[in-house]
């Protein structure tokens, strides 16, 4: 991880693992936004856990991050440690890939995973006992776990820009302001 507190910039996003900050990245980009032009990183700090520590020394910026759900008392506990409001923190539901799969639908997900080769795989994934009963959203989901890095700008490029899920949109406008 950098060491943010020598890092000058004026907005600052913390996002959990690296699947998160390309997502993120692509969708600025795909926004029209030059997140580095605004003094604004997106930073992946290697789980929510790290959070507290990856604000040391961080002063004079904006912070925003995001987080999977189910870390919340984590991020809530190391952002009140740290002292940071948590006002531009926002939870990804049950995760960034589950709300990207959830916005892409599963008909563009497989065929997404066709175009780049793997509906093979994910049928070999799918077949597995414990998938079976499981609706294809939530086995494309389980599946894209192994595989999220990869498919993280992807994803975010297939997306309707009218349907971003409302974390990623929320996170990029809260920092919005930061090169104001």
């Amino acid at each position: 991880m950098d060491d943010l507190s020598r890092q000058p910039r004026r907005g600052l996003i913390l996002v959990e693992g690296q699947s998160d900050q390309i997502a993120l990245e692509t969708l600025a980009a795909r926004r029209g936004r030059d997140l580095e032009a605004e003094g604004v990183e997106v930073v992946s700090i290697g789980g929510a856990q790290a959070i507290a520590r990856a604000l040391r020394g961080v002063s004079g910026v904006r912070v925003a991050g995001l987080y999977d759900v189910a870390e919340e008392r984590a991020v809530l506990r190391g952002l009140e440690r740290a002292g940071v409001s948590a006002d531009g923190f926002f939870a990804c539901v049950p995760d960034l890939e589950g709300e990207l799969v959830r916005a892409l639908g599963p008909e563009l997900m497989l065929a997404l995973v066709e175009g780049r080769g793997q509906l093979g795989t994910f049928t070999t994934y799918r077949k597995q006992p414990a998938q079976r009963a499981k609706p294809l959203e939530e086995q494309l989901h389980g599946w894209l776990h192994n595989w999220k890095i990869r498919y993280a700008a992807p994803l975010v490029e297939a997306l309707d820009l009218e349907r971003v899920p409302e974390p990623l949109d929320r996170v990029l406008a809260y920092v919005g302001d930061a090169s104001a």
